[in-house]
């Protein structure tokens, strides 16, 4: 042995969820972990999930994702029967949990996924306090994105 790390040069996101920035202001984020089999860890290495319509909820003090779609590879699960939007329970420690649980029940806010991502060996989702946006605030949000765009082309033609 040579004694080197091998340098990975690979992306470690597997998945993000674009949408949900889009439509909901992001107070703070969260890392849990996921409980997930075989067949889903081999779909997740050859990028095949979708975080678009998934969210998180929190029942009888453990938080759960649903919705999220994992296809299954054909050559991974031949020999059982995989259920590609099935329930996954997420791991926090119980301080988080209570904290989530706390902050979930004030009116207007939810948890949403955000990224799925590797950190080490291990599959990480990045869950967000989230308070919806109204169509005025995307319209906001939008008119100052362009505005910024607009001051770019500006000192850049000045220059």
């Amino acid at each position: 042995m040579s004694g080197k790390k091998k340098k990975n040069t690979g992306s470690h996101v597997i998945a993000v969820n674009r949408q949900a920035r889009h439509d909901f202001f992001i107070e703070e984020t969260y890392e849990a972990g996921l409980v997930l089999e075989g067949w889903e860890v081999k779909s997740l290495r050859a990028g095949r999930v979708n975080l678009k319509e998934s969210y998180v909820l929190i029942k009888e003090g453990e938080a759960w994702l649903f919705g999220a779609h994992i296809s299954p590879l054909a050559s991974a699960s031949t020999h059982i029967q995989p259920d590609p939007t099935r329930t996954r329970k997420l791991l926090l420690n119980k301080q988080e949990l209570n904290k989530l649980i706390g902050l979930v029940e004030r009116r207007g806010y939810t948890l949403v996924p955000l990224k799925l991502y590797w950190k080490k060996n291990l599959v990480k989702l990045e869950i967000g306090l989230a308070k919806g946006k109204k169509l005025y605030d995307k319209r906001a949000v939008a008119k100052e994105r362009d505005w910024q765009r607009e001051k770019q082309r500006l000192i850049k033609q000045t220059r």
